[in-house]
C-alpha cells in the first residue's frame, strides 16, 4: 500500500514538475517616456533585448506601450502603484514625487563613480521611501542640454525670451532672465511654428527624432547639466524576485549603463548633423560661458534645496562638483 502510494506521489510531481519550472520565469510589464524610434529609447531596447534574449526562464519583459498610451507625467505613478513594474523614464517626469531626483541631473559624476560614493545608494533609498521605486540604471550618461532657440543671443542675459522648460532646468531658466513655460514634447514643434515660445532646452541629442530641427535657428554653446534617463523599477515587484532573478536583472543593468561609453560620440555626430541641417552654433564669449555654467549649477542647488532642505548636504556631498 505504501509503495502505491509513493509511486502516485511521485507520478504527481513528475506531472507538476513543468509547470514548477515555468512559474520560475517572472514577465515584467514595461513602459517607455519616449516614442518607440527615439534616440532615449535605444537603450531601454538593447536592455529589453538583451533581458528577453538570455533570461529565458527567468526574468522577461513585455513593453505594453509608450507615451501615445500612457502621458510621460503620468509614467511615475503607474510604477509607484504597480500598474506597471519597470519603466524607461527620466526623474523630471516624477519631480513632483521625488524632488530630489534632479540632483541625478545637476552630477557631473558619472554612475560608477555614484555607485561607490554612495550617491546611488543614497537615490535609491529616497526613491524607494516616497515614490515605492527602485532605481534600477541610468541609460543616459554623459550627455549635456543645450539651449536652442530662434533668437539670437550673445550673452547668458536671456531676458524677455520665452523658453520651453522642464522641472530641472526651470529655475535655471528664471535665472537667465527668460520666462519658462511648460510645453508637452508633441506640441513643441507648433508652439515654435506660432511663436509661443522663442526656444526650449534639450539633449545634444534628440530633436531630429521629433523633427524640430525644422523650427530651430540656433544651439547655444556650451551645454549644461548631465541628461538622466533611468530604469526604475516597482519595489513591490523587485521584491518578489528572488536571489537568481536579481543578481540576473543587475548583470544586465551593469552591461547597459557600459554602453554609454559612446555618448560623447553620438553628440559630436549629431551636432554636426544639426550644423549639416542650418542650425547654428552660437559660442558665447569666455567670461559669459563661465557665467552661463555658474548659474545653472547655483540656480539648480538652489532649487533642491528648497524642495529638499533634509537630504540637500548629502546629495551634494555625493552628486556635487
Amino acid at each position: 500500500m505504501n509503495n502505491k502510494l509513493t509511486k502516485v506521489v511521485c507520478c504527481g510531481l513528475l506531472t507538476l514538475t513543468p509547470w514548477l519550472a515555468q512559474a520560475e520565469e517572472v514577465t515584467l510589464k514595461a513602459v517607455t517616456a519616449f516614442g518607440q524610434d527615439t534616440y532615449f529609447n535605444k537603450r531601454f531596447n538593447q536592455f529589453v533585448e538583451k533581458v528577453n534574449a538570455e533570461g529565458k526562464g527567468l526574468v522577461q519583459i513585455k513593453v505594453i506601450g509608450g507615451p501615445e498610451s500612457m502621458p510621460p507625467f503620468e509614467v511615475g505613478n503607474s510604477l509607484r502603484a504597480g500598474v506597471v513594474d519597470i519603466a524607461n523614464t527620466t526623474g523630471v517626469f516624477h519631480a513632483n514625487m521625488v524632488p530630489e531626483t534632479l540632483a541625478m541631473t545637476l552630477t557631473n559624476k558619472p554612475m560608477s563613480e555614484l555607485r561607490e560614493n554612495g550617491g546611488y545608494s543614497l537615490m535609491d533609498k529616497i526613491h524607494r521611501d516616497k515614490a515605492n521605486m527602485v532605481w534600477l540604471a541610468r541609460l543616459s550618461d554623459g550627455l549635456e542640454y543645450h539651449l536652442y532657440t530662434n533668437e539670437k543671443v550673445d550673452s547668458a542675459d536671456l531676458s524677455g525670451l520665452k523658453l520651453r522648460g522642464v522641472p530641472v532646468y526651470r529655475s535655471f531658466f528664471q535665472a537667465l532672465g527668460a520666462t519658462p513655460l511648460q510645453v508637452a514634447p508633441g506640441e513643441v514643434f507648433t508652439a515654435l511654428e506660432r511663436g509661443v515660445v522663442d526656444g526650449y532646452g534639450w539633449p545634444s541629442v534628440g530633436i531630429f527624432d521629433l523633427g524640430w530641427q525644422e523650427k530651430t535657428k540656433y544651439r547655444v554653446e556650451p551645454g549644461f547639466y548631465n541628461v538622466e534617463v533611468s530604469l526604475f523599477m516597482n519595489q513591490n515587484a523587485w521584491k518578489k524576485l528572488d536571489s537568481e532573478q536579481r543578481e540576473f536583472l543587475n548583470k544586465k543593468v551593469a552591461w547597459v549603463e557600459s554602453l554609454n561609453e559612446s555618448a560623447a560620440f553620438e553628440a559630436d555626430a549629431e551636432k554636426q548633423r544639426q550644423a549639416e541641417a542650418g542650425i547654428e552654433a552660437i559660442v558665447l564669449p569666455a567670461e559669459q560661458a563661465g557665467h552661463f555654467r555658474e548659474l545653472s549649477q547655483q540656480a539648480g542647488w538652489q532649487a533642491v534645496e528648497q524642495l529638499s532642505p533634509k537630504y540637500v548636504q548629502q546629495l551634494k556631498a555625493s552628486f556635487g562638483g
